[in-house]
């Protein structure tokens, strides 16, 4: 599976700095009340490396003025459930929902072909923000097995029954709940907003395929649609 460049790009600075405090499999994501935190599946054409050095001289100088913060990305190495596998899930960081926002209302006046750029660059590109409500911090083990699901809901009753339980059976099987984001907000043109997104982990694939046979998401009724992908 491909890296997009983003990823690439994003890698080695942060194996760099992995390396330099001796903690290269562990990524640690801190969030403080008030900030957004962004979701990005991306998918990239080859030979795009032009277009990049572009959109990075362009769209970036604009997105760190109005306090983006980029952060670790992660290859998508396997889908487990859906019809789309992207190639990379990348996590970014704005110091307030205002500025996020900003950002999308004033880009195309600062940038006019920024859309344009987008799609020439990215084959798919879904994104989900999420405004923090209380301070939090998780952290990625990319030596371990770690599953990314977006849920979607049928019935509010029946989805926040299986919820719980499914969360508990995840607990109880030798996974463990990385982070658990729901309200979500995806911009027009970027659609990708499930009702849920948990990340969850475990030792080895294993110990996943254990659980998945014990616990199917396909045998729940509160679902609407289920996308899942492991991470590394």
């Amino acid at each position: 599976m491909k890296l997009s460049i983003v990823v690439f790009i994003l890698s080695i600075v942060f194996s760099v700095m992995n390396v330099l405090t001796g903690q290269e499999n562990l990524k640690t994501f801190t969030f403080k009340k008030g900030e957004v935190l962004d979701l990005i599946l991306l998918d990239s054409p080859p030979n795009s490396e032009a277009l990049f050095d572009r959109y990075k001289k362009t769209a970036f100088p604009i997105a760190f003025a109005y306090g983006y913060q980029p952060q670790p990305g992660f290859k998508i190495s396997k889908l487990t459930m859906g019809t789309h596998l992207p190639a990379s899930f990348i996590v970014g960081k704005w110091t307030t929902r205002e500025k996020r926002e900003g950002f999308l209302t004033n880009i195309v006046k600062k940038v006019p072909d920024f859309h344009s750029q987008r799609r020439k660059l990215f084959t798919y590109f879904g994104l989900t923000y999420y405004e923090i409500l209380e301070d939090m911090e998780f952290s990625i083990d990319t030596s371990k097995y770690t599953v990314v699901t977006a849920l979607w809901k049928k019935n509010i009753v029946t989805y926040t029954k299986f919820l719980k339980e499914w969360k508990a059976h995840i607990s109880t099987s030798g996974g463990k709940i990385i982070t658990t984001l729901k309200g979500g907000t995806s911009p027009v043109g970027y659609y990708y907003n499930p009702d849920t997104l948990i990340i969850a982990v475990w030792e080895d694939a294993n110990g996943f395929q254990s659980f998945t046979a014990k616990y199917p998401l396909s045998a729940y009724e509160g679902l609407q649609n289920v996308h899942q992908f492991v991470i590394d």
